[in-house]
């Protein structure tokens, strides 16, 4: 007998939840069980209909879904889990695998492709596209920042300066020198400008939309 594999989308641009059951509606083996566009709901569908796989947007409003699969691991340890990103950021990518998602794939991800990392999850192995695990393997081994320098890292990106973010953090101008020092450091940049794109590029921060 074939099986069948359930599929659930959580996802909060109605247009990627359009692509996504355009492309699964013509394969046999995949069953289209719940949409979502928000975090509580979805967290609401994975429970009640125990899904094979779940494709589970990155992006919402007022939240990073990374920071709820904890959540969905402690429901259901064995969750099948693929993260959908905008865009390759290395440190979006590595925190999501460390938490247990078994693949992480890109919105421009082609139909095919889509199709493949369904199956390839289903069947209990991880599913990272060579352009992501190239990515990774770039980043691989470099020192991770700390919280505090992570907190001015988003300071900086919003366009605060080194006296706005000492006052911010009740900490003197010199400490908050300090951390853009080891900041640069760990992410191979020498400017506040550099620091700024490569911490949008990476992930390094989560800046709203």
């Amino acid at each position: 007998m074939d099986v069948t594999t359930g599929l659930l989308l959580i996802e909060s641009q109605p247009l990627t939840r359009l692509g996504v059951r355009a492309v699964v509606s013509g394969e046999d083996d995949i069953e289209f069980i719940g949409e979502t566009d928000n975090l509580t709901d979805g967290f609401a569908l994975f429970r009640e209909n125990d899904p094979d796989v779940t494709i589970l947007g990155l992006r919402f409003p007022d939240s990073c879904s990374i920071d709820d699969l904890d959540r969905y691991f402690a429901e259901r340890p064995k969750a099948k889990i693929i993260v959908l990103a905008e865009h390759a950021g290395d440190a979006e990518i590595a925190k999501a695998l460390k938490k247990g998602a078994a693949g992480y794939i890109c919105k421009d991800i082609s139909p095919s492709g889509l199709v493949d990392a369904i199956r390839t999850v289903a069947a209990g192995r991880k599913y990272i596209p060579d352009d992501i695990a190239r990515i990774l393997s770039e980043h691989v081994g470099k020192e991770e920042l700390t919280p505090a320098e992570s907190n001015v890292l988003r300071m900086v990106v919003g366009g605060m300066s080194n006296k706005e973010i000492a006052f911010a953090l009740d900490v003197s101008e010199n400490t908050v020198k300090t951390h853009l020092q080891n900041i640069f450091a760990k992410i191979g940049v020498s400017d506040r400008t550099s620091a700024t794109m490569t911490a949008i590029k990476r992930g390094l921060v989560r800046v709203e939309l």
